[in-house]
């Protein structure tokens, strides 16, 4: 027995044909470079497109309520969002539209939501370090909004936010529809990649709508296990530093961006009229 174990360890292990050595793995985990203004613009209004119809696979359409915008990488004053009252889960690149911070639709035919256009606008004129804004009245978020406190580090997840969100009490629970009203949230929101707007809900941004998105997904369920966990007892807080550290290693830009790619996979494979 042993002499045939130390002629097998001698050999190459395979399978299928393939050595058992080990491997030079390769992954670009970087966002996507473009030779043109107008092949970055189709990617954005694609990714814009897949992320809505994310949000309505999930369940967070509410009637017409709900947006994510994005900038247009040539005219940074503008931003492509969904038209007003065209569900989540039925969104083409061709029923976007670009729209000014003045909130008129500068391409397309269609409405736009006067909301998505005072407070996404307030915001993108105040951070200009971002491209893409993410809300929508998710259940768990809205619920979890109307306590009025920020998300505590209770699991792996919801350090992504460790002292990186915000809490808006100003104009919570109004519907946005005067311009000052939205320059008022927009102040509150001068740091920090996610706000929870007390008796409304989530906001999330990003240098990327995959980015946005999947902050806005992540902060979405980490609302509800805190809403969960606080239900059935008194959480266990994760220290400090344990804390930071977590939200260092996974909360940055990049990991955000990667962490979309596989409900970017997905919508992909199962709706690709998305790209009409």
């Amino acid at each position: 027995m042993a002499l045939l174990e130390n002629e097998h360890d001698s050999a190459t292990r395979t399978i299928d044909g393939v050595a058992l050595t080990p491997k030079q793995l390769t992954m670009e985990i970087v966002p996507q470079t473009f030779a043109s203004v107008t092949d970055e613009r189709l990617e954005r209004k694609q990714k814009l497109a897949g992320a809505l119809r994310i949000f309505g696979r999930l369940g967070f359409g509410e009637g017409v309520a709900g947006h994510i915008t994005v900038r247009d990488p040539e005219f940074p004053d503008c931003f492509w969002v969904n038209p007003f009252g065209k569900s989540f889960r039925h969104m083409c690149v061709s029923d976007l539209l670009l729209v000014n911070h003045s909130g008129e639709v500068v391409y397309g035919d269609q409405p736009v939501n006067r909301a998505a256009f005072i407070i996404h606008s307030a915001i993108h004129a105040a951070r200009p370090d971002i491209i893409a804004a993410a809300h929508s009245h998710s259940i768990n978020g809205k619920a979890f909004s109307s306590l009025g406190i920020p998300l505590d580090p209770l699991t792996q997840d919801s350090c992504i936010f460790y002292e990186d969100h915000v809490v808006i009490n100003e104009q919570g629970g109004a519907v946005v529809f005067e311009v000052a009203a939205g320059k008022e949230i927009a102040a509150k929101f001068t740091t920090g990649k996610a706000a929870i707007h007390r008796n409304h809900g989530l906001f999330t941004l990003g240098q990327t709508v995959d980015e946005a998105a999947f902050w806005f997904i992540s902060l979405e369920r980490s609302c509800q296990a805190q809403l969960l966990a606080m239900a059935a007892g008194t959480p266990h807080h994760i220290n400090h530093e344990d804390a930071q550290y977590t939200q260092q290693q996974t909360g940055y830009p990049l990991a955000g961006w990667f962490s979309f790619s596989p409900l970017w996979q997905e919508i992909c494979r199962t709706d690709p009229d998305l790209f009409d």
